[in-house]
């Protein structure tokens, strides 16, 4: 298991423990559902959006799905995001990668403008809005919207609002002690991943949507696969694209189980190209992640962990390549998991809930031509 596996699942299992003042943060409901205990629905921004842990809830596997990315259908001017004379303040976070947008609401965008969004954050990778209504909405509304989107995945062992396994909640219990154990055993949090990139088809366009979060930390650092790729010698992205790698869900169900949670669906293992094809822009990015991936397909395991570990140093030394979005209140970050990496940070210890929802549509299989070449 790598050692940013390990962090994830350390933070992650924070929900389970006792807080600080060693009240229990998890209890049982008369249907058996792991619930949030305390003040927890009290003292919520959108008590809806509490996590809930169904133990009786089993999928069968995924099945594939027909997808046509959005942003294939865009007009590149995007009229419809960012009218002629609209109000939007959109500034670019880096020359490449990020953009911060004011003044444009995603809950009322036309399907041209949802089309135009997907390919906005094709193009930038990351996009950061602020001041939405996202979390106002019925959670009907809010996973209608995602949909536009992709097949809204069902995420394998995290909490969900009673009834909607459909969205993620990322949860972090008001004065727990995550901070305190967690940097007994590590010196940082920085765990690199793609959402559930173990998936025969992983997620695209991907949204976060705060709730509730620290006065300033708990920001979300991103890096540019696409750039990180361009920065490769030719010879050395052609080898690459002639390979596959193996991504793995099996850890994280191991770690669900082992800590009391859930799995709703039994792990899978996909190989996928280490490199792969954006549908909407049509460039290269590395497609691997220190969570999910384990090994190259063809190499020993030696050749194949020298070279996953250069691609995931060089990547997370890169500050050049990267971009660190700040949490306000009402603020959506998009990004799209096919040409991104991520990182949540824990680096808050005023005892602070944090709590957010994701909505993770899927898209296409991962593809290459070299790859395909080489079957």
């Amino acid at each position: 298991m790598s050692n940013s596996f390990a962090t994830i699942q350390s933070i992650a299992a924070s929900t389970f423990r006792k807080t600080r003042d060693d009240s229990t943060t998890v209890e049982k409901d008369k249907d058996g559902r792991l619930v949030l205990a305390g003040d927890a629905f009290q003292e919520a921004s959108y008590p809806k959006y509490l996590p809930t842990w169904d133990t009786t809830e089993h999928y069968g596997p995924l099945t594939p799905f027909d997808f046509v990315d959005p942003g294939t259908r865009a007009d590149p001017a995007l009229p419809n995001l960012f009218p002629e004379n609209g109000s939007q303040q959109v500034k670019r976070l880096t020359p490449k990668f990020g953009t911060e947008v004011r003044g444009v609401q995603l809950s009322s965008l036309t399907s041209a403008g949802r089309d135009e969004l997907a390919r906005l954050v094709a193009e930038r990778g990351v996009v950061v809005f602020r001041d939405q209504d996202l979390a106002d909405q019925s959670i009907e509304d809010a996973i209608k919207f995602s949909s536009h989107f992709g097949r809204n995945h069902i995420h394998p062992t995290s909490g969900a609002p009673k009834g909607f396994p459909e969205v993620h909640l990322v949860y972090r219990s008001k004065n727990d002690s995550v901070y305190d154990s967690f940097f007994q055993d590590h010196i940082s949090s920085i765990a690199w991943h793609s959402d559930v990139s173990y998936e025969l088809q992983p997620p695209g366009v991907t949204f976060l949507a705060m709730l509730d979060g620290p006065e300033t930390g708990g920001d979300t650092i991103f890096a540019d696969t696409t750039e990180a790729y361009n920065r490769l010698s030719p010879a050395f992205r052609e080898f690459l694209g002639t390979l596959e790698v193996l991504h793995s869900g099996v850890a994280q169900a191991q770690s669900s189980r082992a800590q009391g949670g859930i799995v709703r669906r039994e792990p899978v293992e996909t190989f996928h190209p280490l490199v792969r094809e954006h549908p909407v822009t049509g460039k290269k990015s590395l497609y691997v992640n220190p969570q999910f991936s384990r090994y190259i397909k063809g190499l020993k395991r030696e050749e194949s962990d020298a070279l996953l570990n250069f691609l995931y140093d060089f990547i997370s030394k890169s500050s050049d390549i990267q971009v660190r979005a700040s949490w306000e209140s009402k603020s959506v970050v998009v990004w799209d998991n096919r040409r991104t990496v991520h990182s949540a940070l824990l680096d808050w210890e005023s005892g602070e809930r944090r709590h957010a929802f994701r909505l993770t549509p899927q898209a296409e299989p991962p593809t290459y031509s070299f790859a395909k070449k080489a079957e």
